[in-house]
């Protein structure tokens, strides 16, 4: 067990694929990318679809660099991605369309549909996960409501990951962390809630089996290890959500910590042995996630860094383009506490023109819109900070142990001004890292599936010796406090998504 064990983790996040090389030696794991592509989302006519066949032959020529490159060493391919969205096969395992991305409108106004046909409350204590529109369940409640032909077509229902490892593998089963993701999966009952999908009028018999992150799902499938020169490696279900694989890569110590997975979204939460579904985590519309080794994510999704990636898309599009090094640094230079947005306002939510959306919220909420690109950066980073505020507010008011620390990890770990301004907004000391966490994540949970480490806090041990980690302490609160208090006076004048 002394020979270096190679992990290869495919990484597919909303901008964004790569395939990652992990190396552990017993002691540290050491990273490197060794194929990275697009993944662009495609608009046909009024609907939004991802290009899953394109995702899946950018994964087989990760697999051909990965043998070209490193030889037949392989001890695990592992799997994650975005959660929510799904595809539908049909009669001998066909897929019947292309998968819709969480963006796309025809959610618009599911919530309140869903609602008419069964309580809010009642939705929750079946499946303790947040409100939002773009969740599985009123995805397939659209397409009930519009008579989708596939829907009735449909056989069996895989999320993206359980998608991708059924070409990988041809097995298919769908790991825990993205089920939970649904909001029809029951976490007391530990099964999928039929119940509630029936009292939707939405099919049950497209379920299929649920596996645990660790779980060996078989090897890759005959032409696809041929194609690779890859036979024999087995697929292993990471934790197939990413930010489940994200989480388990947090280099925590003990209790007493909070998270922020920041990337696209930025997800704020608590790891629990135990869902916390109670009328509290109602009224903060909290979720429960599941999680690795048996513990659950209690947690909120915050629309994150989306509202920077769209505006550099949108000044990209008009001629100028932007690092994110050179977007942090104009908002740096912009002056502190000016105007604020709610991140999660329902404006914000859809692909398009960014800045202006900005700039119009802050005029409906009665404050000077940003006029330069970095007043326009800096009024998203600051808002976000204070959201992270207000989440963690929610959060510690669910326990009596005192959140101290907050762990950043993914993207936003690089992001020095974010980190420091979240440090300051919360009054909390911030670590950052590692900006790898999903990979590291995901490659740790392959190396405990076959037995290279034993458990979640060695895991995590490993993180910590393996990776640089950035301390931010918090400054003066001066004028903090005052911000947060607009910040709650513009949130309650908008329409969250």
């Amino acid at each position: 067990m002394n020979q270096t064990a190679n992990y290869l983790a495919f990484d597919l996040g909303a901008e964004s694929g790569r395939a990652v090389v992990g190396r552990y030696d017993g002691e540290r794991l050491d990273l490197s990318t060794l194929h990275r592509f697009f993944n662009n989302p495609v608009r046909i006519l009024d609907s939004l679809y991802w290009d899953v066949l394109g995702l899946f032959a950018e994964m087989k020529k990760g697999l051909g660099l990965y043998r070209r490159h490193e030889g037949d060493h392989l001890e695990g391919i592992g799997l994650d991605t975005w959660g929510v969205d799904f595809a539908l096969l049909g009669r001998n395992g066909k897929l019947l369309s292309n998968p819709r991305h969480y963006r796309d409108p025809r959610t618009e106004g599911m919530l309140q549909t869903a609602f008419e046909r069964v309580p809010r409350e009642e939705i929750f204590e079946h499946t303790g996960i947040q409100f939002m529109e773009i969740n599985t369940l009123y995805q397939l409640l659209s397409m009930k409501l519009s008579h989708d032909p596939t829907l009735d077509l449909a056989e069996m229902l895989l999320m993206m990951p359980g998608l991708l490892n059924y070409w990988l593998t041809g097995v298919k089963a769908c790991e825990f962390t993205a089920a939970t993701t649904t909001q029809f999966y029951d976490p007391r009952e530990k099964e999928w809630s039929r119940a509630l999908l029936q009292k939707l009028g939405l099919p049950t018999h497209i379920l299929t089996d649920i596996v645990q992150p660790g779980t060996v799902l078989g090897p890759l499938y005959p032409n696809i290890a041929e194609e690779t020169g890859l036979e024999g490696v087995s697929v292993i279900a990471p934790a197939c959500h990413d930010t489940g694989s994200a989480v388990a890569a947090v280099p925590a110590q003990g209790e007493g910590f909070a998270y922020i997975s920041s990337g696209t979204w930025s997800v704020m939460g608590i790891e629990n042995v135990e869902p916390i579904i109670n009328e509290k985590s109602l009224a903060h519309n909290l979720t429960n996630e599941g999680g690795v080794c048996g513990t659950f994510r209690v947690l909120r999704n915050i629309m994150g860094l989306w509202l920077v990636q769209e505006s550099r898309r949108t000044w990209a599009q008009q001629g100028d383009e932007l690092s994110y090094d050179q977007i942090t640094a104009l908002a740096a230079k912009a002056p502190a506490f000016g105007p604020l947005v709610e991140p999660d306002c329902r404006d914000f939510l859809r692909p398009g023109d960014m800045p202006t959306r900005i700039r119009q919220v802050c005029a409906r909420t009665g404050q000077k819109p940003p006029e330069t690109k970095g007043e326009i950066v800096r009024c998203a980073l600051e808002s976000l900070a204070l959201k992270y505020r207000f989440v963690l507010e929610n959060l510690q008011s669910l326990q009596d142990k005192p959140l101290d620390t907050i762990h950043i990890v993914g993207g936003g770990a690089r992001n020095r001004l974010l980190c420091q301004i979240t440090a300051d907004a919360t009054q909390r000391m911030v670590i950052a890292g590692p900006a790898e966490a999903t990979a590291t994540g995901n490659i740790l949970m392959q190396a405990l599936a076959n037995g290279r480490i034993a458990s979640l806090s060695e895991a995590r041990e490993i993180v910590r010796r393996s990776f640089d980690l950035v301390t931010y302490e918090p400054r003066s609160s001066a004028g903090w406090d005052d911000a947060y208090a607009r910040f709650m006076w513009v949130k309650a004048q908008v329409e969250e998504f």
